[in-house]
């Protein structure tokens, strides 16, 4: 695969976001890949003022916007593209993983990330959209973007902030957890196991203070370690990969090219 095999997309639409700095942080970093990558970047949805509500009211505003990211996502994969997205917060993962699902049924979702999003609205304690975001695709319960996800087909990275019912999925083997640690990416070999891989990458998977992130859970992974998993992931067949919130302030302006360097192996190691 080469690089111009990668289709670039940038999510810039609110999506159960608590401020603004996730829709620029998208744009930054799609432009990053831009220059690196040599393609254009393809615009879906259109900031908008974060409005930090509830679930049910952030996707019944997010809706559009994810229908059509959903709609790209079926365009792409039709065409045989690998897409490559920069999205603002995990919950748009709601219209991506079920249209990865459908095309590539035979592909793991590693999903790295401090949290396990898989909460639902019978068991969130936060009301939170991205706490469900990966619940949704998995259908547990209907987000109304399809679903078709299948549990086993999860691998969770670096979660550490993890509520009870996410725990006794994991307790109960429904769904594979690779902790953060100094065996993270040989751990994260095994439990891939040579299956195509479809990428999810949120940034605060990363120790506070590495990127700037809405949330900062101690005990993450350094930019050393992400770079370890990249280069696992890339002896594997990647269908896609996607990377979220990455807050971007105005001033100082944040730069994504150190994370930008960490998952290189993505694209440097292909054919």
């Amino acid at each position: 695969m080469t690089a111009h095999d990668f289709a670039l997309t940038a999510f810039r639409a609110r999506c159960g976001d608590h401020n603004d700095l996730a829709m620029r942080g998208s744009a930054a970093v799609a432009a990053g890949l831009s220059r690196r990558l040599g393609i254009p970047v393809e615009q879906v949805g259109s900031p908008e003022p974060a409005l930090n509500a509830g679930w049910k009211t952030e996707l019944d505003a997010a809706l559009p916007a994810l229908r059509e990211l959903a709609d790209t996502y079926e365009r792409l994969f039709r065409t045989g593209r690998t897409p490559l997205t920069a999205m603002g917060r995990c919950s748009a993962a709601l219209a991506t993983l079920p249209v990865v699902a459908r095309h590539r049924p035979d592909a793991c979702v590693v999903w790295f990330d401090a949290h396990a999003d898989l909460n639902t609205p019978g068991n969130t304690t936060t009301d939170f959209l991205g706490g469900m975001a990966l619940s949704g695709p998995a259908g547990l319960w209907d987000s109304g973007l399809g679903d078709g996800l299948r549990l086993g087909n999860i691998v969770l990275g670096g979660a550490r902030d993890i509520d009870p019912p996410e725990q006794r999925l994991i307790d109960s083997g429904a769904v594979r957890l690779v902790p953060p640690g100094s065996r993270i990416a040989e751990d994260l070999r095994a439990a891939v196991a040579g299956r195509p891989v479809y990428f999810h990458l949120d940034c605060d998977v990363l120790e506070p203070g590495t990127v700037p992130t809405d949330y900062r859970v101690p005990g993450g992974l350094s930019l050393t370690d992400l770079h370890a998993v990249c280069e696992v992931l890339a002896e594997h067949e990647l269908v896609g990969a996607q990377i979220a919130e990455f807050e971007a302030p105005e001033d100082p302006p944040a730069v994504p090219e150190p994370l930008l360097d960490a998952i290189r192996p993505l694209w440097d190691a292909r054919p």
